[in-house]
């Protein structure tokens, strides 16, 4: 018979898992604006796409460098109102990028919706995991598809908002942010007490379960899982920084057309991301990671040489399948090194943005000695690096998922 705590662990609070979904969906929708506006900016400016890769980078790389550190303290010092700092920095980014009038002023700006990003991202993924009781691939689905429609939302708002209208607009994207303080208010006092629930039922001795596999094997599963982020990663950066050019200069659409393109893509990974979880709570995460990653192979492939209704519709086939690697890739962490939430999501949410920044600075500079067209060509064999998901052990899923 069960306890009374593993009864309530095992429950999937939804209404806390779509309300922190809704968070992360504000969060990514605001941090895609910049992005989304590179058009606007690179003419405003005379940037080179080697600048444009490095605004990129210098995003990523505080959104990312930052987020291992944020999930280890965390792992021991929960921060329950952490969620709400994490929005205002990006707010306060938003402000700065809109009335930015350097290229460096926007380097300093994006730096700080970065930081933001990388307060967010642990104790949201931590309480998603908490939410979700015994569906912990459905709880990051819910999670990562609120972020994937953010990120697919910036760029239409920012074609609707900002394009016609120019860099200043940027800044009517702060109610957004305010709305998301208000919604991330009401889960930090959930997360809050649920943390007090916890600790009068004399949780603290359950805080450092074992991991079911040598730390070696632990070890060599890390890594395999760094190389598939590369690959997935390496090539969403092609897609989100580049796309947009791509589509402009092959086939000669407008920045606004390009927009709307970008965002069939974005809905699709949203769709995958919401997909992968549960699937992966049936079938096992190994499995989706295999038909994610390599899966999007022959659709990558052929996506340089096709026509402008082709290369949308591969796009979205693309986004699809490869979308559903993520929640699949974070869940199969946390069973390896249970106990670690923070750490783990502090690190492969960091590894993804940082993955992401490296990858739009050296598509950029390679992009400014070729062209478009090559860089894309180079990126369609990104995800045969798929197939190293031979070594990934079989994953254990034990009851070693506990905070």
């Amino acid at each position: 018979m069960k306890s009374v705590d593993s009864v309530e662990a095992s429950k999937t609070t939804y209404s806390v898992l779509f309300v922190i979904s809704f968070g992360h969906l504000i969060n990514d929708m605001l941090q895609a604006v910049v992005p989304s506006v590179y058009p606007v900016i690179k003419d405003a400016y005379g940037l080179t796409f080697t600048q444009v890769g490095l605004i990129t980078l210098t995003y990523q790389m505080t959104a990312s460098i930052l987020q291992p550190f944020v999930g280890h303290y965390t792992d021991k010092n929960p921060m329950p109102f952490s969620l709400i700092i994490g929005m205002t920095s990006t707010l306060a980014g938003l402000v700065a990028v809109s009335f930015a009038s350097s290229f460096y002023q926007i380097l300093a700006a994006v730096s700080l919706i970065g930081i933001g990003s990388s307060i967010f991202h642990p104790e949201s993924s931590r309480v998603a995991h908490l939410a979700g009781g015994g569906s912990k691939g459905l709880a990051q689905s819910i999670f990562q598809v609120g972020g994937n429609a953010g990120s697919a939302i910036g760029p239409l708002l920012a074609a609707l908002i900002v394009a016609p209208r120019g860099q200043h607009y940027i800044i009517w994207f702060a109610a957004f942010a305010v709305l998301g303080m208000i919604a991330l208010s009401f889960i930090s006092k959930w997360y809050r007490n649920h943390l007090g629930d916890r600790g009068s039922r004399g949780a603290k001795a359950s805080t450092n379960p074992k991991p079911a596999l040598a730390t070696s094997r632990i070890a060599w599963a890390m890594l395999v899982l760094i190389v598939l982020i590369f690959s997935k990663y390496f090539y969403m950066a092609c897609m989100t920084s580049y796309y947009t050019f791509y589509l402009i200069d092959k086939f000669h659409v407008t920045v606004a057309q390009s927009q709307i393109y970008l965002f069939a893509f974005l809905a699709s990974v949203a769709a995958g991301t919401i997909i992968g979880g549960p699937v992966g709570d049936r079938i096992g995460r190994k499995q989706v990671i295999w038909l994610s990653i390599l899966g999007a192979a022959p659709f990558t492939l052929l996506l340089p040489h096709v026509s402008l209704g082709l290369t949308v519709v591969l796009s979205v086939l693309i986004g699809l399948i490869i979308s559903s690697a993520f929640s699949a890739i974070l869940v199969y962490a946390t069973e390896l090194v249970p106990g670690k939430v923070g750490l783990i999501a502090g690190l492969f949410f960091g590894l993804a943005f940082g993955m992401g920044g490296l990858g739009s600075a050296v598509l950029g500079k390679l992009a400014d000695a070729t062209s478009l067209e090559y860089v894309f060509n180079v990126c369609a064999f990104l995800p045969l690096i798929g197939v190293f998901t031979i070594f990934l052990p079989p994953a254990h899923t034990g009851k070693a998922t506990r905070i």
